[in-house]
Order: structure tokens, then C-alpha cells, then sequence
């Protein structure tokens, strides 16, 4: 999304008045720790220490806080609470977010304030202890909050209706009645968000996710399941038909989907390689949505900005975040998409290319090609198979850096959890700088606390630590190939080197970029006997490792030469290549190359390459005759590949 439109939106939005209907909660967060704990002397139990206590704002009211984050007019709430400890923080918590609580009612008798007490023991959350489960809302709290709903409608520029807690709504007539106030009042943008009644309310604008889309067309939908993108879109169209007006379908990672009269517009979810909490960014999303709309924005440009408002708020852990303009610019600004999500977790519904291995996850790429004039080209797992082996290297480097003294004594559950967390990391930064790797690093040996603050090393530290186990694999295998023993055949994909020449003949100006050090890369290539071909030149890492990044490397390309996007390839195993490629409006090719065998397919680098947006998978460059062929539109006979 263009810096700009965000920051317009959010000048329109600092215009909106917003009411907040909904189940208001508080969620409560204790941080254990049994270094604390002692025995009772009263019950001879042992107790159990909390180091640390917080509060926050949930269910409606964190929907209250993201409105706030992005600072509209006016807040009103609509709402109850019980006459009890967690009600008086909850409404403080709201007058503080500047919310006018006038209709948040008290209720007396048979009413709890809905508040979620969350434990967590080493970083992992314990069984929810759960407050209101028993509530019932009397006939008189319902009308004092239709009378609000109703000034609402007539003072404000949206209502947000959102349903959350199971029973919440526990009198039929306050349903009708609402219904009749959303007709009478059938212009105002009402934004419904419920959990168990989106088929009972009418008049009203819908966000929903995909299971209750689904759920709505009359699908039966198992708990946790995924529905296809295709079905959301099929439920959305229809949906809208009946109701008329505008629905959003979230769909976790694989983004949202805003149906409207002209159609369904599609917002691809996010790449984060953060590490992910999406507790509350159905709120943010909600939030988001409905203060576009009341500012005057399209649906389509609202689900975007919405987007980019959830992904900011998943990334925020142990606590149902918010995300501000700030965060939404920086997060929304040439964002990383995820494409193709469904196809990703599915190899089965892969499509090839007629007569090859070639997987044509993008089938429009064919319009594209015959054209390339430019090619960039990763090295390590695309071409060269050196550094084959680097992630078994990372991986102990990681762990030990991360436990720290405890590596050796800390309990085996503990040390597969923090192996799970770095086998992921590694999986999603494939592929960049070194140094960037290093850099989340510091924060995984920072959040998992097993070392003192003071121990910390730096990126460079660590990278120092992780080059050397890497450089000592790497030059046993040099030596060989210095010493005849082993030949560039023995170090290089099937088929790669071979095409490299095959695309010098074309007259394609060639671009290795590699996030290993530039001295590394340039040595290596020239080991193995291809490094003149490169004639647009051989990119690394730098000591000032700002001043690199394949991203870098493409744009100069592009804006030196004056290309149309599909006048250049981008070739590589990993997600950054690929991801720049398409951005750029590149031909990306994803290589899912099997390193040790050096031929082959790795199911394992499919869906992160599918998801980067690569438009074309090939396992190695063994049919490079037929890859030629499809990419230059040329003439050659299969039968002679």
C-alpha cells in the first residue's frame, strides 16, 4: 500500500465518531515464577509467586483500544459490567483509552465482569481461569442498552455490533429489537462481528472469518479446519447478494476479502518472520474496517489497510496488542505478501507445465515470457551446493547461544520447544543476510531468558561464532576441489551450469547475488568455474550490510536498464529472491533443489517458495533444454532435452 493513502487514511479517520457495542472483558496476565514459591505454613501447600501482573482490555473492550491506537473523534461504549473488582479496572482501562463509558452499565445481580485470567509458567500459557460464565443480562440492562444504541445511530458515524461470549445475548426480544432499530436506522454503517448470531442480525455490514463464512452459506465446518480460498470467495458473493451490503471474509495468513457491487476484492495476508501471537487481531481488523468505511474509504482499500493494521498487532506477544498509524505505515509500506497459501499447504493440487517437472504455480507467467533479457541468480542451493549442509551448522550455534549454560542440563521438553522455535526461524529467513539472521537471534537469546543480559552477545558476535563452524565445512570441501578430487560436477545443481551457459548464448546480462559474505561468494564462484559469466557482476554481504540486499540489486536493474518486469528472471531457493522477483514484476523461478543429492525436489522448500510468489517451480536444472524453450518461447524438441 503507498505510504501516502495510509497516511491520508489516517487523517479521514481522526473525523470518525465510533460507538462500540459488545461483551466487555478484561483479560488478566500473571507471570509465574516458582524460584518464588514457598510452602504455606497455615495449609502446608506450596504456593505458587507471580513476578509480574498486568491488565488489559479484551473482547469489546480491546476492540475499544484499537479504535483508540488510531485516535477517531469520539468512543462511546455500549455495554455491562458487574459490580466488582475487574469492572472497576475494566471501565478505568476504557476512560483511559478516552472512551466515554456513560452507557456502560452496571448490573447488580447475576453479573459478572467477563475477564480471562491467563497464567504463564516458563513462557508457556497455563489453563484459562474464566469469570461471568454463569451471567445473565435482565430485560432492563437490554433496553437501557437499545436506548443507547438507538442515540448512537442517530449521533455517531458507525456502530460497531460485536458478539463474543458464549450466552452473552441471553433474552430473544433483544435480538428483534435490535433488528428493528438496524432498519429504521438501515443507511448507518453498522459493522457486525458475532460470534454465534451473524445469521440473526440484518442491515448490517459483515466481518467474519473464514469458518464462519462458511458456516453462514450452510457448510458444515469442523473446528479448526481451513476452507479454501476459492469456497470463501464463492460464500462472500453469495452472502453479499442477500444482504447488500459490504463483507469481509478474514482469513488468517492467507489475508482478507472484501465483497462489495463490484465484485470481491482480495488482500493477500503478510510474510512475518517474527514470531506470531494472533490473539486479538480479529479486533484490530474489526477496528480497522469500520473507521475506513465511516471516513469515506472503498471497501477494497479498507480491507488492505486492515490488513496491515493485523499484521502489526500478531506480532505483539502475551497480550492482546493494538496497532497505531505508526506501526501500520511501517508494516504496510511495501509489505512482504504470502501468495498462493492454499496451493502452498497442498502440493496435491500442483498443476505442471505439459512434458516436464516444471510447476506452474502462477499459470499467467505464460503471457509473460519470451522476453528476458536479464537474469539474478542466487548461489548457495541454487547453483552451488558448498555450503550444503549450513543449517545443521546454524542450528547448534542458535541452541547453544539460546541456553546458554543450561544447554547441557535443561530438561527435554524445554529443549525441543526452543529447537521447534529455531528450526521455524531458520525456515523463514532462508536465504537473507547472515547478519540479519544474527540479528533475530539477539532477540530469541533475549526472549527465551536462559542467558543474563550482560552475556548477550551482538549480531556480529554471533555471526563470528556461526561463520567459523560454516568456513571449517566449507574449506575441507575447497581443498578437495583444489586438489582434483572432487569437480565442479560434485559441487553444483544438475543441469545448473550448463543452463547458465545456455542463457550467455541468448545474450542475457547475468547477476549472482548471494546473502554470504561478497569475498565468499566471488572466491567460491571462481572455484567452480562460472564466475565469468556473471557478467552484470557477483554480489555479497558487506561489513556495512546496510548498503546490500537482493532487493537492492534487483531495483538497480531494473531502474539502470530501464526493464519491464518481464524483461527479468530471478532464480533461487530461497524466499527472499523470489519474494523481490515478484515485486518487482519479475519472472521468479523457485528452485527446490535437493542439496545433498544435488538433483531432485525437497518438498520442504515448496511451500516457502510457493508463498513467496514463485510463478514457476523447478526441483534443479536437469531438463534445462525444456526450461530454456519455455522461457525464450523457443522451438526445441523435447525429445532432444
Amino acid at each position: 500500500m503507498d505510504q501516502s493513502r495510509i497516511i491520508h487514511i489516517l487523517e479521514k479517520i481522526t473525523s470518525v465518531k465510533v460507538a462500540v457495542y459488545g461483551d466487555f472483558c478484561l483479560d488478566s496476565y500473571w507471570i509465574m515464577d516458582e524460584r518464588g514459591s514457598e510452602v504455606s505454613i497455615e495449609t502446608g501447600l506450596k504456593a505458587e509467586a507471580v513476578s509480574r501482573d498486568y491488565y488489559t482490555p479484551g473482547g469489546a473492550a480491546n476492540v475499544v483500544a484499537n479504535l483508540s491506537a488510531l485516535k477517531p473523534a469520539a468512543i462511546k461504549v455500549i455495554g455491562v459490567v458487574g459490580d466488582d473488582m475487574h469492572g472497576r479496572e475494566l471501565t478505568s482501562q476504557l476512560q483511559n483509552l478516552g472512551a466515554d463509558t456513560a452507557s456502560l452499565f452496571v448490573q447488580k445481580d447475576n453479573f459478572n465482569t467477563y475477564s480471562y485470567l491467563k497464567r504463564h509458567v516458563n513462557g508457556k500459557e497455563e489453563p484459562r481461569i474464566d469469570f461471568g460464565v454463569y451471567n445473565e443480562r435482565s430485560l432492563d440492562t437490554d433496553q437501557k442498552i437499545l436506548a443507547s444504541l438507538e442515540n448512537a445511530l442517530q449521533d455517531y458515524d458507525a456502530l460497531i455490533f460485536n458478539q463474543q461470549v458464549i450466552g452473552s445475548i441471553n433474552n430473544a426480544s433483544f435480538i428483534a429489537q435490535a433488528n428493528a432499530l438496524f432498519a429504521k436506522y438501515k443507511d448507518k454503517i453498522v459493522m457486525l462481528d458475532s460470534r454465534h448470531f451473524n445469521g440473526q442480525f440484518e442491515n448490517t455490514y459483515l466481518k467474519v472469518n473464514d469458518r464462519e463464512i462458511a458456516a453462514l452459506a450452510g457448510e458444515q465446518v469442523v473446528e479448526g479446519e481451513s476452507i479454501p480460498v476459492a469456497k470463501v470467495k464463492e460464500f462472500g458473493r453469495a452472502i453479499f447478494e442477500k444482504s447488500g451490503k459490504p463483507v469481509f471474509a478474514t482469513c488468517g495468513e492467507r489475508g482478507i476479502i472484501a465483497f462489495d457491487q463490484q465484485g470481491f476484492h482480495e488482500v493477500l495476508g503478510l510474510q512475518l518472520k517474527n514470531k506470531l501471537d494472533t490473539v486479538g487481531a480479529g479486533d484490530t481488523a474489526l477496528s480497522a474496517l469500520t473507521l475506513c468505511l465511516a471516513a469515506g474509504i472503498t471497501p477494497a482499500e479498507a480491507a488492505e489497510f486492515a490488513n496491515a493494521a493485523a499484521a502489526v498487532t500478531v506480532q505483539k506477544l502475551y497480550t492482546t496488542g493494538t496497532a497505531s498509524g505508526e506501526e501500520i505505515i511501517k508494516t504496510g509500506t511495501e509489505p512482504d505478501y504470502i501468495f498462493n497459501a492454499d496451493l502452498a499447504e497442498n502440493e496435491r493440487s500442483a498443476v505442471y507445465y505439459p512434458g516436464t517437472d516444471f510447476e506452474l504455480c502462477a499459470p499467467e507467467v505464460l503471457e509473460k515470457l519470451g522476453h528476458i533479457r536479464y537474469a539474478v541468480f542466487d548461489h548457495d542451493g541454487t547453483i552451488s551446493s558448498l555450503r550444503q549442509g549450513w543449517e545443521e551448522i546454524m542450528e547448534p550455534v542458535m541452541m547453544k547461544s539460546i541456553l546458554g549454560r543450561q544447554y547441557d542440563t535443561v530438561d527435554a521438553g524445554t529443549y525441543n520447544k526452543v529447537m521447534a522455535q529455531v528450526k521455524e526461524f531458520i525456515h523463514k529467513t532462508t536465504g537473507i543476510q547472515t547478519i540479519y539472521q544474527m540479528e533475530g537471534l539477539v532477540n530469541l537469546v533475549r526472549e527465551f531468558g536462559y542467558v543474563p543480559e550482560d552475556e548477550i552477545l551482538d549480531k556480529f558476535q554471533y555471526k563470528e561464532i556461526y561463520n567459523d563452524g560454516l568456513m571449517e565445512m566449507v574449506n575441507k570441501r575447497m581443498e578437495k576441489l583444489a586438489a582434483g578430487e572432487l569437480g565442479q560436477e560434485d559441487y553444483t545443481m544438475k543441469g545448473a551450469v550448463a543452463f547458465l551457459y545456455q542463457l550467455k548464448e541468448r545474450g542475457v546480462t547475468m547477476y549472482l547475488a548471494s546473502g554470504t559474505d561478497v569475498d565468499d561468494v566471488k572466491n567460491e564462484a571462481q572455484m567452480l568455474g562460472y564466475a565469468d559469466l556473471f557478467d552484470g557482476g557477483i554480489y555479497g554481504a558487506l561489513k556495512d550490510y546496510t548498503k546490500f540486499s537482493k532487493k537492492m540489486i534487483i531495483e538497480k536493474i531494473i531502474r539502470d536498464n530501464n526493464l519491464r518486469g518481464n524483461e527479468l528472471a530471478v532464480f533461487g531457493d530461497g524466499p527472499d529472491e523470489i519474494r523481490e522477483g515478484r515485486r518487482a514484476g519479475g519472472i521468479s523461478v523457485g528452485i527446490t533443489s535437493n542439496e545433498l543429492q544435488r538433483f531432485g525436489h525437497n518438498p520442504a522448500k515448496r511451500p516457502r517458495l510457493v508463498k513467496a510468489g514463485a510463478q514457476l517451480l523447478i526441483p534443479d536444472f536437469s531438463q534445462y533444454k525444456k526450461l530454456v524453450n519455455l522461457l525464450f518461447q523457443e522451438n526445441v524438441n523435447y525429445a532432444e532435452a
